[in-house]
């Protein structure tokens, strides 16, 4: 049986349409914000031409309001959403929301679907997670903040959180606390859905990064912010998923946002090499076109290799999520791979770029500011290099090989 990388009609046809939404609505749209048009209006009205087009939660099921794209559909959308950082606000699909719809999705009750995911899924309100912390980083089975029962209606929340993304401009938070402290390590901790704003869960301050801040950082939703849990009251029924389900949830919802990052770096990369192989070619020095020197071919011939090996890593895993296999391998090797990729690539750009690509006159300097957080966000390089080692010599161990271990079932 041959390998069949063809991709189904229906699919391509979806990637097609997104790519022209993003090239026709989002790229001109973010001109419009820099230039000082005003952010709500702007992006409602982005949205309703997107849902007037069928476009709207590509992952989500249909009934649900969502377009129902399996994992390769909805991974090549991703992969051309990423170009603009309008891309995934205008078809509802940006993070940290997305994979907490899917985790309120796949865990809510009747009620608190109802409650709190159908207007999510409208796009109406917007949702963070505070899972982080400062003792606990990027070890959550370490986090501190504690959820005691009180009588049998509520639930006392204490502790802090640290880099809640999005929660500046959140309405409500998935927060993660410990409810068991003797129970087995990955079973002491619960979710609580937390209806914003209240007075027990207090923003401290966004936190100051390096990545590049402008005007629209903030409406945008990319800040990170610092959390002081004092007293919230939540009621039981707001408990997701039950006690001590906290932990496997947060894997579940962390194994897609690492996949979203990667497709979106691909989306990235792939506009960064577009905008380097359109300035080489039109700039001339020493009386030669840039594109003409051996050195600067060699230069996008490396940045191609990187994103022809990013695609196919995130094929691949869409073809194991497709067929329900075992992905955690993959995904952690991809995760690394994706956020070094997208770092390479936009500094090779900016390289060729030269001075222009050091200023603030096109996109890449405020990328490469943004995107150093690739190799932290969901996990840090080495946390997953780590996992990664270790099911290499378990594979030895178990079967006399690594294969299993490094992509062997491919073939």
């Amino acid at each position: 049986m041959a390998v069949d990388f063809e991709i189904p009609a229906d699919a391509k046809a979806v990637r097609e349409k997104v790519r022209q939404w993003v090239h026709d609505e989002c790229i001109p749209a973010e001109k419009e914000l820099i230039a000082g048009a005003e952010y709500k209006p702007l992006l409602a009205k982005l949205r309703a031409k997107a849902r007037a087009q069928g476009l709207w939660c590509p992952f989500i099921p249909k009934e649900h309001g969502g377009m129902g794209l399996g994992p390769l559909a909805n991974a090549l959308v991703q992969m051309e959403l990423g170009e603009s950082y309008l891309g995934a606000l205008s078809l509802n699909t940006q993070g940290p929301d997305d994979a907490t719809m899917m985790t309120l999705l796949t865990y809510g009750t009747d009620y608190q679907k109802e409650k709190f995911l159908k207007p999510l899924l409208n796009g109406e309100k917007r949702i963070c997670y505070s899972m982080t912390e400062k003792a606990a980083g990027a070890d959550a089975t370490g986090m501190q903040t504690t959820a005691v029962k009180v009588g049998n209606e509520n639930y006392e929340l204490n502790g802090e959180k640290w880099f809640s993304s999005a929660a500046s401009v959140a309405d409500i938070a998935l927060v993660m606390a410990k409810t068991s402290p003797d129970a087995p390590r990955h079973k002491q901790f619960s979710t609580f859905i937390v209806e914003l704003p209240n007075p027990g869960y207090r923003i401290v301050r966004d936190i100051e990064t390096m990545a590049a801040h402008g005007p629209l950082s903030d409406i945008l939703g990319g800040g990170h912010s610092e959390v002081a849990i004092e007293n919230l009251v939540v009621p039981a029924d707001n408990l997701l998923g039950g006690e001590g389900n906290g932990f496997n949830m947060g894997q579940h919802r962390l194994a897609y946002g690492r996949l979203r990052h990667g497709m979106h770096n691909v989306a990235m990369a792939q506009r960064a090499l577009d905008l380097a192989a359109g300035h080489v070619t039109s700039r001339t020095t020493f009386g030669k076109k840039l594109s003409e020197r051996q050195g600067v071919q060699w230069m996008l011939a490396d940045c191609a290799s990187q994103l022809y090996i990013a695609r196919l890593m995130l094929i691949h895993i869409a073809y194991k999520a497709e067929k329900g296999l075992d992905l955690r391998q993959e995904n952690g090797i991809a995760k690394v791979f994706l956020a070094n990729m997208v770092h390479k690539v936009v500094d090779t750009a900016i390289q060729l770029h030269g001075a222009l690509g050091y200023s603030m006159d096109t996109p890449l300097a405020r990328w490469y500011t943004h995107i150093r957080s690739q190799r932290l966000v969901d996990g840090p390089d080495e946390v997953h290099r780590w996992t990664t080692g270790r099911n290499v010599l378990k594979a030895y161990e178990k079967y006399g090989t690594t294969a299993s271990a490094a992509g062997g079932d491919i073939i």
